[in-house]
């Protein structure tokens, strides 16, 4: 349940602005509120079931996209790649006993980090 909803907020993450507005709402108090089915239809007087159609309809959508354009995939590739560019920068960085390098390391270090974020 909990990697479901991991999985539905990430990619919210990426696709979630080619939602509705509906579909967005719900989405967002389903995974970031943390609202039950029976709550989100309470908040907005709809049925639990209506709730739960919409929010499996949105999901299908959302993976539809990431099948179509692959941005996770792309993204978790790039993300690994940085890691391991970094790692090979450490490696050089504590070969190099030069501290004008030394510098320059940790600023792409730092830099390759933020992109990963």
């Amino acid at each position: 349940m909990i990697e479901k909803k991991m999985e539905i907020g990430n990619l919210y993450d990426f696709y979630g602005q080619l939602l509705t507005d509906n579909q967005k709402q719900m989405i967002e108090l389903y995974i970031y509120e943390d609202l039950s089915l029976g709550e989100i239809g309470e908040n907005l007087n709809i049925s639990r079931q209506a709730i739960y159609d919409s929010i499996k309809r949105s999901q299908k959508t959302l993976q539809n996209y990431e099948e179509k354009l692959k941005l996770i995939y792309k993204f978790e590739i790039h993300k690994k790649e940085l890691k391991e560019i970094g790692n090979d920068i450490k490696e050089i960085q504590d070969s190099v006993n030069d501290k004008r390098l030394n510098g320059i390391f940790v600023d792409i270090i730092n830099r390759m980090n933020r992109l990963m974020d």
